[in-house]
Formats: structure tokens, sequence, C-alpha cells
């Protein structure tokens, strides 16, 4: 059964726990559509969210930053299909974005879902209904949540819109199933990063760049691709994001990246590292681990940490700014415990 969540209880029960599998700052790609008449079906998938821009009109009533196909108003819906970011992942909701679009907006939305190993072609594909049939309204935010989990893992998603119109954004999340075959015990890898099922699950501020972004691929283009909070003002005062790692990990070496924050760079980190059954874990939970302690960084920047106050296999690390500023990327490097 479907859910239709406000914002605020979609960033509590699906934002903070899971990932948006398919967008484009991850790896997602637009393999195919129905028709992109108006504006690019690529556009949905953008990190940043859409703005109106008077350059983008090309007749009265036109946006084009967005997927707008043109009118049919047959029984046949459009659709867009999109390959995931990430390995597979199992779904639980979606984000459905109409801004700007009033009068051409999509008035009805389905989400399908489909595995394919590699090789496979997706004219051979199965899909399963993943959002059963809901109703859009004109430019506004749309949240739609199952009630659980699928139990399957996919790699690619169909949007389909009845029976034509326009969407601005569209947002998938669910848990990322990492590929582990040929890792051995020995391997060292990124626990931290989105393609292991790293999640950054709670944090104290993102005024400026989101959290999720320190565990993106890459270093990134510019400062809006990383994390970064406001200015503080009060002493003593400190940020803190707590990333849930891929799998239970024993940690061999730590990288704060902060390329691109040549002003606003934190003047120093320290991390702790915690063992729970949590998803969520208190940033306040005395048994966090003191890991790296306070310790300064520097401008555009990685900054590699390889002793550590205290040793230990952990399914969280929390990452503290002295007293605030911007991180790109966050690497946990180590062994699956």
């Amino acid at each position: 059964m479907v859910q239709i969540l406000s914002e605020d209880q979609f960033k509590q029960q699906v934002v903070s726990l899971y990932t948006d599998v398919i967008g484009e700052k991850i790896g997602g790609k637009v393999l195919s559509f129905s028709d992109e008449w108006f504006a690019e079906a690529s556009n949905l998938i953008k990190p940043k969210p859409p703005i109106r821009d008077a350059t983008k009109f090309v007749y009265s009533g036109a946006w084009y930053d967005g997927w707008e196909t043109r009118r049919h108003n047959t029984e046949e819906a459009d659709w867009v299909i999109i390959q995931f970011g990430v390995s597979g992942a199992k779904l639980i909701g979606t984000e459905i974005d109409t801004a700007f679009f009033n009068g051409n907006h999509a008035p009805e939305i389905t989400v399908e879902a489909t595995n394919l190993k590699e090789g496979e072609s997706l004219d051979s594909a199965t899909w399963d209904l993943i959002i059963s049939k809901q109703e859009c309204g004109p430019s506004q935010k749309h949240f739609f949540k199952n009630d659980s989990i699928t139990d399957k893992a996919y790699t690619h998603a169909r949007l389909k819109q009845y029976p034509d119109g326009g969407i601005a954004r569209f947002r998938l999340y669910g848990e990322v199933i990492p590929q582990f075959d040929g890792i051995t015990t020995q391997s060292i890898i990124d626990l931290a990063s989105v393609q292991y099922g790293g999640v950054a699950v709670k944090v104290s501020d993102q005024h400026f760049g989101s959290a999720d972004n320190l565990v993106l691929p890459g270093r990134g283009h510019d400062m809006s691709d990383g994390w970064e909070t406001k200015r503080s003002r009060t002493p003593g005062h400190t940020d803190w994001v707590i990333i849930k790692l891929g799998a239970k990990t024993k940690i061999n070496e730590v990288v704060i990246d902060t390329a691109h924050f040549r002003g606003n760079f934190p003047q120093k980190i320290s991390l702790h590292g915690l063992t729970t059954q949590e998803l969520i874990p208190n940033e306040s939970d005395p048994n966090w681990i003191s890991l790296i302690e306070p310790s300064k960084t520097g401008p555009d920047k990685e900054h590699s940490f390889k002793e550590f106050v205290n040793q230990g296999e952990f399914t969280h690390v929390k990452l503290t700014l002295i007293p605030d500023g911007g991180v790109k990327r966050i690497r946990v490097l180590g062994t699956l415990a």
C-alpha cells in the first residue's frame, strides 16, 4: 500500500535512511524515453532543485527545467527508463516534483522497476510495479512511500506519466545492495561510499550543501557538491554528521577531503566510531569511541589519517567540524568485519 506523506514525514522516514539511487550525482543515467518534445528527460535526475529561468521559455507557458512531452491525450502513457547509479537497490519511496508545471503537469504517475544482469537487454526486461498509480497536482512536490521496502533488488526504474505532460524532478529512494563479489576479508574498500551502502543518516546543519554529498564517488566539481554548514557565532560550537557504513568495518584509513573549500574549510575535525543495531544512533550516545582527536585541516586537500586513538569494528562514524565549515568527501577505508 502506498502512503502519501508530507515533506517532513518523507525526510524523516525515507531521506534520512535511504539513498536516491537514480540521482545523476551518484551516476544515474536516462537510457530511453517515449518523448521529450519540450524538455529533456535527463533534467529529471539533476541534483539541484528546478529553477525558473525566463531564458528557457520558447513560448508562453513552456517550462524547460524538467521533462515535458507533447500532448496526445490518449490512453497511452509517456515513460522514461533510468539506470541506477549503484549496483542494485531495494526500493521504498519516491518524490515527484511538478514545480512550474501548471496546466501541463503530469496528472498521474506510476513507478516500475526491473533487475537486469550485465549483458541483458531492456527489451527482455520484466517490470514490477513499485508505486501504484498516484494523482499529481500542478507545481508541487509529491511524496509517496510504500508500507515496506521491496523484497527484491533492482537496477533500473521506469517512470510513467498518464497520459502526457511535465515533471520537473524524480527521486527514487532505496537501500543500496552492494556488490561484494570478489571482495575478501583482506580487501580494503571504502565502506562510507554510497556504492557500498554508506548513508548520511543524521546531521546538525546543511545550510549550503547536503551531507549526502560526503559519500559520493569522485572529488566533485565545486563547493555545491560537498557538505557545508552555516557560519557559527557561538563559542564552543561544533557541527557534525553521522554516517552509517555499508557494513561493519575494521578501519585502516580515513580520508577527509576539503576539495574546493579554500576559505571555508573547517579549522579542525574529529572522528568517532560506534557499533550499534540502531540505524540512526543518537549523536550524544556515550558509547561513541574517539578515533581521531581534534586535528587541523587545510584548504582544498585530502587529509589522510592512518593512526587512531582506539581500534575496533564499527557500523557508524561521526565526523565533527570544529567549529563549522565545508567538507567535500569522507572515505572510510577498511576491511569487512
